[in-house]
């Protein structure tokens, strides 16, 4: 059985690992706010337990075995984030944290009747894709809110970038999930994003289009 600490490390490594095959000691140290001595030491924990593969100077990759243990802990955490929305009326820029602590929780039995009383939900409250219980994700097909040309029209699906700064702006914009959008101009100057929203005209920025994830419905 892991610890608090090894589990946030094992989801770090895997949320990392998305981007690069070995990843890097001062990425995880950055993540995890932490020196990267101390990471090293961590690290080598988690080796001699089986959870990763380490060699000094070329990165971590998880093992089958940390890999299965890092998606139970982010099946978890979103299963807690869609209870915490749905059920007790948090707001999606307010659960991370909370679903942070509750992903810790041992009981299997806890988990699975929660993933049966919230109805098997496919995504979180930010999009992102719930893992069920064999550890398998719902296949999904994003287009970043940027790459979208005008004319193009979709909907909100997800988001990548979760801090509450970010997802608090987006609520005042009325920009969540399920919005349908539609892409009316394209600024050459700094690359923000005119769009249209249930007929209304909203500006946004490219830092704030590079993070919304979009299914695509086409043009118009």
């Amino acid at each position: 059985m892991q610890s608090f600490t090894e589990e946030n490390y094992l989801k770090i490594i895997y949320h990392l690992a998305e981007k690069t095959n070995n990843v890097q000691t001062n990425a995880i140290a950055e993540q995890m706010q932490t020196k990267p001595a101390s990471v090293t030491d961590m690290i080598k924990k988690l080796a001699e337990k089986g959870f990763v593969d380490y060699i000094k100077y070329q990165g971590v990759t998880l093992t089958d075995k940390g890999k299965n243990a890092a998606v139970d802990i982010v099946r978890k955490h979103r299963l807690w984030e869609v209870f915490l929305v749905d059920k007790l009326n948090f707001k999606w820029d307010e659960v991370h944290d909370v679903a942070e602590e509750l992903e810790h929780i041992k009981s299997t039995a806890l988990i699975e009747r929660l993933d049966e009383f919230l109805g098997f939900p496919k995504s979180d409250p930010h999009g992102d894709p719930i893992p069920d219980k064999n550890g398998r994700f719902a296949k999904t097909q994003f287009t970043k809110l940027i790459d979208l040309k005008i004319s193009d029209q979709g909907t909100i699906t997800g988001v990548s970038q979760h801090s509450s700064a970010f997802l608090k702006h987006l609520e005042k914009l009325g920009l969540t999930l399920g919005k349908q959008i539609e892409i009316n101009d394209v600024t050459d100057f700094d690359g923000s994003v005119e769009i249209l929203v249930a007929g209304k005209q909203i500006n946004i920025s490219r830092e704030v289009a590079k993070h919304i994830l979009i299914s695509s419905n086409g043009k118009n």
